[in-house]
Protein backbone atom coordinates (compact mmCIF):
# COMPACT_ATOMS: atom_id res chain seq x y z
CA UNK A 1 0.00 0.00 0.00
CA UNK A 2 2.75 2.22 0.60
CA UNK A 3 4.36 1.91 -2.30
CA UNK A 4 1.18 2.33 -4.61
CA UNK A 5 0.82 6.10 -2.95
CA UNK A 6 4.55 6.57 -3.01
CA UNK A 7 3.67 5.99 -6.76
CA UNK A 8 0.98 7.73 -7.05
CA UNK A 9 2.24 10.71 -5.51
CA UNK A 10 5.05 10.56 -7.90
CA UNK A 11 2.63 10.94 -10.55
CA UNK A 12 0.58 13.59 -9.31
CA UNK A 13 3.99 15.71 -8.99
CA UNK A 14 4.95 14.97 -12.24
CA UNK A 15 1.55 16.25 -13.59
CA UNK A 16 1.56 19.30 -11.94
CA UNK A 17 5.07 20.01 -13.02
CA UNK A 18 4.28 19.37 -16.20
CA UNK A 19 1.25 21.76 -16.26
CA UNK A 20 3.20 24.26 -14.54
CA UNK A 21 5.86 24.17 -17.05
CA UNK A 22 3.03 24.52 -19.64
CA UNK A 23 1.61 27.14 -18.12
CA UNK A 24 4.64 29.30 -18.32
CA UNK A 25 5.23 28.73 -21.87
CA UNK A 26 1.86 29.69 -22.43
CA UNK A 27 2.12 32.57 -20.39
CA UNK A 28 5.77 33.55 -22.05
CA UNK A 29 4.46 33.08 -25.33
CA UNK A 30 1.32 35.22 -25.48
CA UNK A 31 3.25 37.91 -23.42
CA UNK A 32 5.65 37.84 -26.58
CA UNK A 33 2.93 37.31 -29.19
CA UNK A 34 1.52 41.18 -27.85
CA UNK A 35 4.73 42.44 -28.30
CA UNK A 36 5.03 41.11 -31.96
CA UNK A 37 1.53 42.59 -33.37
CA UNK A 38 1.81 46.04 -31.28
CA UNK A 39 5.60 46.94 -31.48
CA UNK A 40 6.49 49.83 -33.55
CA UNK A 41 9.92 49.85 -33.65
CA UNK A 42 13.00 47.12 -34.92
CA UNK A 43 14.30 47.88 -30.93
CA UNK A 44 11.00 46.95 -29.70
CA UNK A 45 10.89 43.83 -31.83
CA UNK A 46 14.34 42.34 -31.36
CA UNK A 47 13.92 41.44 -27.72
CA UNK A 48 10.48 39.42 -28.30
CA UNK A 49 12.02 37.67 -31.39
CA UNK A 50 15.11 36.77 -29.47
CA UNK A 51 12.70 35.04 -26.50
CA UNK A 52 10.90 33.05 -29.47
CA UNK A 53 14.36 31.94 -30.59
CA UNK A 54 14.94 30.87 -27.26
CA UNK A 55 11.69 29.04 -26.72
CA UNK A 56 12.16 27.46 -30.09
CA UNK A 57 15.57 26.08 -28.89
CA UNK A 58 14.16 24.23 -25.55
CA UNK A 59 10.82 23.63 -27.17
CA UNK A 60 11.63 21.33 -29.97
CA UNK A 61 8.57 20.06 -31.04
CA UNK A 62 6.32 23.20 -31.17
CA UNK A 63 5.88 25.37 -34.50
CA UNK A 64 4.16 27.98 -32.85
CA UNK A 65 7.81 29.64 -31.37
CA UNK A 66 9.41 29.39 -34.85
CA UNK A 67 6.04 31.05 -36.67
CA UNK A 68 6.36 34.16 -34.49
CA UNK A 69 10.02 34.61 -34.56
CA UNK A 70 9.94 34.33 -38.52
CA UNK A 71 6.64 36.70 -37.95
CA UNK A 72 8.84 39.40 -35.40
CA UNK A 73 11.46 39.33 -38.37
CA UNK A 74 9.26 40.15 -41.12
CA UNK A 75 7.82 42.92 -38.76
CA UNK A 76 11.55 44.11 -38.73
CA UNK A 77 11.68 44.42 -42.35
CA UNK A 78 8.61 46.49 -43.06
CA UNK A 79 10.24 49.54 -40.10
CA UNK A 80 13.78 49.41 -41.97
CA UNK A 81 14.56 51.44 -44.21
CA UNK A 82 17.93 50.11 -45.70
CA UNK A 83 16.93 47.58 -48.73
CA UNK A 84 19.86 45.39 -47.89
CA UNK A 85 18.92 44.99 -44.51
CA UNK A 86 15.06 44.54 -45.36
CA UNK A 87 16.29 41.55 -47.12
CA UNK A 88 18.74 39.97 -44.21
CA UNK A 89 15.45 40.19 -41.78
CA UNK A 90 13.60 37.91 -44.29
CA UNK A 91 16.49 35.83 -44.66
CA UNK A 92 16.20 35.30 -40.50
CA UNK A 93 12.35 35.41 -41.18
CA UNK A 94 12.83 32.11 -43.62
CA UNK A 95 15.06 30.39 -41.71
CA UNK A 96 12.54 29.94 -39.20
CA UNK A 97 9.80 29.57 -41.01
CA UNK A 98 11.83 26.51 -42.40
CA UNK A 99 12.17 25.12 -38.67
CA UNK A 100 8.64 25.46 -38.12
CA UNK A 101 7.90 23.98 -41.39
CA UNK A 102 10.14 20.95 -40.41
CA UNK A 103 8.08 20.82 -37.46
CA UNK A 104 4.50 20.80 -39.20
CA UNK A 105 4.72 20.87 -42.86
CA UNK A 106 1.18 20.99 -43.10
CA UNK A 107 -0.15 23.82 -41.17
CA UNK A 108 -1.96 26.66 -42.90
CA UNK A 109 -0.20 28.97 -40.74
CA UNK A 110 2.69 28.50 -41.65
CA UNK A 111 2.49 28.29 -45.21
CA UNK A 112 0.79 31.17 -45.31
CA UNK A 113 3.67 32.86 -43.73
CA UNK A 114 5.98 31.45 -46.06
CA UNK A 115 4.00 33.21 -48.63
CA UNK A 116 3.99 36.42 -46.65
CA UNK A 117 7.80 36.69 -46.97
CA UNK A 118 7.59 36.22 -50.46
CA UNK A 119 5.59 39.10 -50.56
CA UNK A 120 7.64 41.35 -48.54
CA UNK A 121 10.57 40.59 -50.70
CA UNK A 122 8.39 41.82 -53.93
CA UNK A 123 7.45 44.74 -52.31
CA UNK A 124 11.22 45.49 -51.98
CA UNK A 125 11.64 45.85 -55.52
CA UNK A 126 8.23 45.19 -57.62
CA UNK A 127 9.71 45.71 -60.91
CA UNK A 128 12.60 43.68 -61.08
CA UNK A 129 11.31 40.99 -58.21
CA UNK A 130 7.71 40.20 -59.24
CA UNK A 131 8.48 38.09 -61.87
CA UNK A 132 10.67 35.57 -59.00
CA UNK A 133 8.43 35.91 -56.01
CA UNK A 134 4.96 37.16 -57.18
CA UNK A 135 3.86 34.10 -58.69
CA UNK A 136 5.81 31.97 -55.93
CA UNK A 137 4.28 33.86 -53.09
CA UNK A 138 0.54 33.19 -54.85
CA UNK A 139 1.24 29.50 -55.00
CA UNK A 140 2.16 29.37 -51.57
CA UNK A 141 -0.87 31.21 -50.52
CA UNK A 142 -3.20 28.98 -52.80
CA UNK A 143 -1.72 25.80 -50.70
CA UNK A 144 -2.33 27.47 -47.21
CA UNK A 145 -6.16 28.08 -48.33
CA UNK A 146 -6.02 24.20 -49.73
CA UNK A 147 -4.41 23.22 -46.37
CA UNK A 148 -7.09 25.06 -44.74
CA UNK A 149 -9.99 27.10 -46.69
CA UNK A 150 -10.90 28.95 -43.38
CA UNK A 151 -7.43 30.75 -42.70
CA UNK A 152 -8.38 34.36 -42.67
CA UNK A 153 -4.88 35.38 -43.42
CA UNK A 154 -4.23 32.94 -46.64
CA UNK A 155 -6.99 34.24 -48.36
CA UNK A 156 -5.99 38.02 -47.87
CA UNK A 157 -2.60 37.55 -48.19
CA UNK A 158 -3.79 36.27 -51.69
CA UNK A 159 -6.12 39.19 -52.02
CA UNK A 160 -3.13 41.53 -51.73
CA UNK A 161 -0.85 39.86 -54.29
CA UNK A 162 -3.62 39.75 -56.46
CA UNK A 163 -4.91 43.31 -56.39
CA UNK A 164 -0.95 44.53 -55.90
CA UNK A 165 -0.56 42.70 -59.81
CA UNK A 166 -3.42 43.99 -60.61
CA UNK A 167 -2.47 47.59 -60.05
CA UNK A 168 0.90 46.99 -61.53
CA UNK A 169 0.13 45.60 -64.61
CA UNK A 170 -3.36 48.09 -65.00
CA UNK A 171 -5.62 45.57 -65.40
CA UNK A 172 -9.30 45.38 -63.01
CA UNK A 173 -9.04 44.55 -59.49
CA UNK A 174 -12.53 42.99 -59.48
CA UNK A 175 -11.27 39.39 -58.15
CA UNK A 176 -8.53 40.70 -55.72
CA UNK A 177 -11.38 42.62 -53.99
CA UNK A 178 -13.34 39.89 -54.44
CA UNK A 179 -11.03 37.57 -52.53
CA UNK A 180 -10.45 39.89 -49.94
CA UNK A 181 -14.63 40.08 -49.01
CA UNK A 182 -14.30 36.69 -48.92
CA UNK A 183 -11.27 37.03 -45.82
CA UNK A 184 -13.27 39.58 -44.31
CA UNK A 185 -15.77 37.21 -43.60
CA UNK A 186 -13.55 34.33 -42.55
CA UNK A 187 -11.69 36.59 -40.02
CA UNK A 188 -15.25 37.29 -38.27
CA UNK A 189 -16.30 33.60 -38.29
CA UNK A 190 -12.95 31.32 -38.12
CA UNK A 191 -11.81 29.93 -34.59
CA UNK A 192 -8.63 28.00 -33.96
CA UNK A 193 -8.65 25.85 -31.33
CA UNK A 194 -5.12 26.53 -30.73
CA UNK A 195 -4.69 29.32 -27.96
CA UNK A 196 -1.70 30.46 -29.68
CA UNK A 197 -2.97 30.79 -33.16
CA UNK A 198 -1.90 33.81 -35.45
CA UNK A 199 -4.31 36.66 -35.17
CA UNK A 200 -3.07 39.16 -37.27
CA UNK A 201 -4.22 40.89 -40.42
CA UNK A 202 -7.52 42.27 -39.61
CA UNK A 203 -6.31 45.97 -40.42
CA UNK A 204 -4.41 44.89 -43.46
CA UNK A 205 -7.96 43.26 -45.34
CA UNK A 206 -9.81 46.20 -43.96
CA UNK A 207 -7.09 48.73 -45.31
CA UNK A 208 -7.25 46.58 -49.01
CA UNK A 209 -11.65 46.87 -48.38
CA UNK A 210 -11.05 50.90 -48.64
CA UNK A 211 -9.37 50.62 -51.78
CA UNK A 212 -11.77 48.43 -53.22
CA UNK A 213 -14.70 50.98 -52.57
Amino acid sequence: MKTTNMLLLFITLMITQVSLANDRYQETMNKNIQIVYTANTIAELQPAVNTFERIAAAEKTKWEPFYYAAFGYSMMSTQETDNAKKDAYLDQAMNAINQAKGIAPNESEVVALEGFIYMLRVSIDPASRGPQYAMLSMKIFETAIALNPENPRAIAMKAQMQFGTAQFFGSPTTEACATNATALEKFTTYKSDNPLAPVWGRGMADGLAEKCK
